[in-house]
Order: structure tokens, then C-alpha cells, then sequence
């Protein structure tokens, strides 16, 4: 079974980011994913404004951006403006999530939910037909490089299950500590996009690592 990789650029080289964006435009990836950090929500900082709208210029692939930040919805015609196709917000601190769906999409964008790895599923059952797809953390989010945690499995599996009972069609996204070991059991599970940064860039041959992603079983 093949499924959706989507690079992620925070384990990319900061000092040559369109060395790493080469990286995933001459590969099979479909996607790249760029992590939105505001140092309150998570303690970490990273990308802002005008890196997302230099990696949407240049990057071929769709722009998958994954917020963990205080009020997103304050930013979203602006991300939208940047370059993002796709926009995901945590379901963890954010108060009007319906709202804040909704106004994705009608940018024009895909919506995404985002959980973190003690959130769940139950939780925001209510929120499921309102969303393009979820993001199920399989690290706690805000630093790259990270742990995978095994637990994440049998909740991509909850999630297809909870899918297929409810007739709906969103992606199932995994995020944190994605590499060769694991991909496989997360497709058997349901997974249809997997978020790769470590994996990826710190392996001797990146393309060819996003390929045995894609294709492993």
C-alpha cells in the first residue's frame, strides 16, 4: 500500500533550505510539511511569514502547514496568502474549533485537526465530519527528532475504525518519529500520510529513504 509522504522541513538544513527543498521536489513525496512554532503553545519557535511564502514559491509539492500556536485563527488569510494549501490547528487550546474549520476551508484550503498524543479520539468525534484530515501526534509536539510512540498505532487504528463507522473520508495523518521501522505498521493500521523529517533528511540517500516510505508493507 502506498501512502502520502510529507517531508518535514524542520529537520531540513536551515542553512541551505533549498538544498532540502531540491531534496523533496526531485522525489516521490506528494507533500512537504512545515511546522508553525510560537514559543507559547509549544516552547519552540520556528518557521514565520516569509519562509512559508519562499518554500511555497519554490517547492513543487502540495504545502501542508501544521500550526501549534495561540489563536491561529488570527493568521489564517495570512497563511493562506503565504502559500498554504493545507492548514491543521490543535484541537488541545483552541476554543471555536468548528469555526476555525470552516473558516479553512473557505480560504480555500484543506482542514486539518491536529491531536496530541494524550488526546483522544473520543474527544473529537463531533468535529470528525468537519475536517479534511487528521493529524494523530506520535510525539509530543514542538521539537523534531524525537521518540515515536508506540501507543500511536493502535490509535491510527481507532481512527480508521471510528472512520469507516461513521461513513467519512478524512485522511489520517502521523506525525513524530516516522521512519523505516515503523511506516509499515502504520499503514497496516490505516495511516494514509506520513510526516517525515529525521527519517528523511539525516539518511544517506533521501530520496530513495521517501520511496521505501511509500512502498514498504
Amino acid at each position: 500500500m502506498s501512502v502520502v509522504i510529507s517531508p518535514s522541513i524542520l529537520a531540513g538544513d536551515f542553512l541551505n533550505l533549498q538544498q532540502s527543498l531540491d531534496i523533496i521536489n526531485s522525489s516521490e513525496a506528494e507533500w512537504v510539511h512545515v511546522d508553525v512554532m510560537d514559543g507559547v503553545f509549544v516552547p519552540n519557535i520556528s518557521f514565520g511569514f516569509p519562509i512559508l511564502k519562499a518554500v511555497s514559491a519554490y517547492c513543487t509539492k502540495f504545502i501542508d502547514v501544521h500550526l501549534m500556536i495561540e489563536q491561529p485563527n488570527r493568521y489564517f488569510s495570512m497563511l493562506q496568502e503565504a502559500g498554504a494549501q493545507g492548514l491543521s490547528i490543535h484541537f488541545e487550546g483552541n476554543h471555536h474549533l468548528h469555526r476555525d474549520l470552516s473558516e479553512i476551508q473557505r480560504l480555500g484550503m484543506k482542514a486539518g485537526l491536529a491531536l496530541n498524543p494524550q488526546t483522544s479520539l473520543d474527544t473529537v468525534k463531533q468535529l470528525l465530519p468537519s475536517i479534511d484530515y487528521l493529524i494523530l501526534m506520535s510525539v509530543n509536539p514542538g521539537f523534531g527528532g524525537q521518540q515515536f510512540i508506540e501507543n500511536t498505532v493502535k490509535k491510527v487504528t481507532q481512527a480508521s475504525v471510528l472512520r469507516e463507522s461513521m461513513a467519512l473520508n478524512f485522511t489520517i495523518q502521523v506525525d513524530g518519529g516516522v521512519n523505516l521501522n515503523n511506516c509499515a505498521r502504520l499503514k497496516s493500521a490505516g495511516a494514509d500520510n506520513l510526516v517525515a523529517g529525521s527519517a528523511v533528511f539525516k539518511s544517506t540517500n533521501p530520496q530513495e529513504t521517501i520511496a521505501k516510505l511509500k512502498t514498504s508493507k
